[in-house]
């Protein structure tokens, strides 16, 4: 037994919990190949006895004390052990999902799925983690997200740049007229067309025209 406590993943809980910390804890320790060598339900203490007990793998409980306190250690706890962190939560929510792994962990698990909690510390352990199918879910969903807030702003930040009347004739070069035509059906001079593509250009950063029509149709002026 010794011998084979020698060779197991040191584990350490950090949760606020104490039922579910005192059942976690049991649960790991009926493992053959892991030993919970620390466990505590104070984020003050973790970085200390982290640093004193040296564990492979830390299962960080994602709120404590009614705050995200679990992100903050997150980024502290594997720079200064070089622990795994492993973050666990009652509850799914893709940013703090987001900002778990941007903090350093390297796996979140929803606590409800406590069965899959051995085979997470193995493979953290091993350094090939495998993130859990329900964050990977809710990472996407959040990426997703974010891919279109960015996608309104810079929406929205064309139109201020053009005007609507930049934007007609924008719509005007995309349906295939030439400046002179445009020039013709909107009874302006070239030189005045030519002057509000000029402007358009440098405005927006587009290399012809018909890129910045593109661009305008893109982003659904027209």
């Amino acid at each position: 037994m010794e011998g084979q406590r020698k060779e197991a993943i040191r584990v350490m809980v950090v949760e606020d919990d104490p039922d579910w910390r005192r059942g976690l804890v049991a649960y790991l320790q009926s493992e053959a190949d892991i030993e919970v060598v620390a466990s505590t339900d104070g984020p003050d203490m973790a970085l200390g006895l982290a640093m004193e007990t040296a564990p492979d793998v830390i299962l960080l409980d994602i709120m404590m004390a009614d705050n995200p306190a679990g992100l903050k250690l997150a980024g502290e706890l594997p720079a200064a052990t070089g622990a795994r962190v492993i973050m666990l939560t009652s509850m799914e929510d893709r940013e703090f999902v987001v900002e778990a792994f941007r903090a350093g962990a390297v796996n979140y698990l929803v606590k409800s799925d406590f069965t899959a909690i051995p085979q997470a510390v193995r493979q953290a352990a091993a350094d090939r983690s495998a993130i859990d199918a329900a964050a990977a879910q809710l990472m996407l969903q959040e990426f997703r997200r974010l891919k279109s807030v960015e996608q309104e702003y810079e929406t929205d930040k064309f139109k201020r740049l053009v005007t609507p009347a930049e934007v007609q004739l924008l719509s005007m070069i995309h349906e295939g007229y030439s400046q002179s035509q445009i020039a013709e059906k909107s009874f302006l001079s070239l030189r005045t067309v030519k002057n509000h593509v000029n402007n358009i250009l440098r405005k927006i950063g587009a290399k012809s025209s018909k890129d910045a029509a593109q661009r305008a149709k893109d982003k659904g002026l027209f």
